[in-house]
């Protein structure tokens, strides 16, 4: 058998047991292990176990991931989430939908703090979704609010997919953030149009809050400012070269705790719950960027990069046809595949096509992580739809499918608008 076949053979393999519930780090290693010792024989692979169980995650630019995970982990324990919620809320609550809306605005001022997806989605949900099923909003609408504004957590930096993207491609984390920003203003944006369109086309799917007076709204609105502050001094500082990525996520966690501190809500049960909270998800990330480094040891050892490479050479397809595989392959594979481990799995065949086309890889990460967001509220995975329904077991998995429907149409109309305007992406870093 050649080493392209057993390169394949060795895919399908990963992905069957992926797809029966097995650790995604654990099949990785596994498969990268036994496929080195059949094409690199004993000696080999005991040099890469020994290696590659360190290098990938000795560099210090992998520090921004527990740092960024504390922030939002000490900004949820601290009320920040509440805060933001009520104060969007007061300002927009009283038009049809408003609630949702609030919603929306919510979850991209706590996305762009927690940097996780699934993390934003769980903390909005239990703080909205109590709230829409008083109001009288339909379990559609409500709960595919929260699922795709938890989606903002992926693109508002700081984003841990980003930082995935960035470390795997060896792109600055910095530009990434930076080119970041417009595209996430703009995904919420066109989830607030998406609200706006449903409502009319469904009244009876919300209902209006009551209008607070001016200096009530005002009041709740400056509640916000601990998060306002945090994200500005944050990414000001990042924008204007102040601080580097793992400087402005460890001046994240010191304002946070500050803030913790000033209110006299960090206790010792809520230090140790986010100590204990960070390492975990952080542990998880890095076996899995172990497994990733074991496994792309085993596919460039088959020489399938450089084989797709000469193939899509080979085939004439212009730039833009490329993308288009490209980003259908991601949507449909994120209906199964969570972002992070999908970003682990793919990018060793996908970066060397990207680049041998000289696509530029900060547009093309933020592009990609954008499609990759799609999938986490794609039937019939999309995990931050179980996360709704692990947050409100009142809802059924039907109303929220087609509730999610809208929410789809608007991120492809943006993932369209950033090919066709590649500036609404670079101007920024420019």
């Amino acid at each position: 058998m050649t080493a392209p076949a057993i390169g394949l053979l060795g895919c399908v393999v990963m992905l069957v047991l992926i797809a029966a519930g097995g650790n995604i780090g654990m099949i990785m290693a596994l498969v990268g292990i036994v496929g080195s010792l059949i094409l690199n024989g004993f000696d080999t692979t005991v040099f890469v176990i020994g290696s590659q169980t360190f290098e990938p995650v000795f560099p210090y630019s992998l520090s921004v991931v527990p740092l960024f995970i504390l922030m939002g982990s000490i900004a949820f324990r601290i009320g920040l989430s509440r805060e933001l919620y009520d104060g969007a809320n007061a300002m927009v609550g009283h038009f049809r939908g408003g609630l949702a809306m609030s919603t929306i605005v919510a979850c991209a001022g706590f996305g762009a703090i927690s940097g996780s997806s699934l993390a934003t989605a769980a903390t909005m949900g239990r703080v909205a979704l109590p709230e829409m099923r008083a109001r009288g909003y339909s379990d559609a609408l409500a709960g595919a609010s929260v699922a795709a504004g938890g989606t903002l957590g992926v693109l508002i930096p700081p984003s841990v997919v980003l930082v995935v993207y960035g470390i795997l491609t060896e792109t600055s984390i910095g530009a990434l953030f930076i080119a970041a920003i417009i595209p996430g203003l703009l995904a919420a944006v066109l989830y607030v149009v998406t609200i706006m369109v449903y409502t009319r086309c469904f009244p009876d799917a919300s209902q209006t809050s009551q209008r607070l007076p001016w200096r009530r709204r005002v009041e709740l609105a400056l509640q916000m400012w601990p998060v306002v502050a945090l994200f500005g001094f944050v990414f000001g500082g990042l924008y204007a070269g102040w601080f580097s990525p793992t400087e402005a996520a460890s001046v994240g966690v010191a304002g946070a705790l500050l803030i913790g501190a000033m209110r006299r809500q960090l206790t010792l049960r809520a230090l140790i719950d986010m100590a204990t909270e960070t390492a975990w998800t952080t542990g998880m990330i890095f076996f899995i960027v172990i497994g990733t480094a074991m496994f792309n040891f085993f596919i460039e050892s088959t020489h399938i990069p450089d084989l797709l490479v000469g193939i899509v050479n080979d085939a004439g397809l212009s730039t833009m046809a490329i993308l288009l595989i490209i980003i259908v392959f991601y949507v449909v594979l994120g209906c199964f595949i969570p972002a992070v481990s999908m970003l682990f799995l793919t990018l060793p065949f996908v970066y060397p096509i990207v680049a041998a086309q000289g696509i530029d890889l900060i547009w093309f990460g933020v592009l990609i992580v954008s499609v990759v967001e799609i999938g986490l509220i794609t039937p019939p995975v999309g995990m931050n739809l179980f996360v709704i329904k692990g947050t409100a077991p009142w809802m059924t998995l039907s109303s929220l499918y087609r509730g999610i429907v809208p929410f789809i149409i608007a991120d492809f109309t943006r993932v369209a608008l950033l090919l066709m305007f590649p500036g609404l992406t670079l101007w920024l870093v420019s």
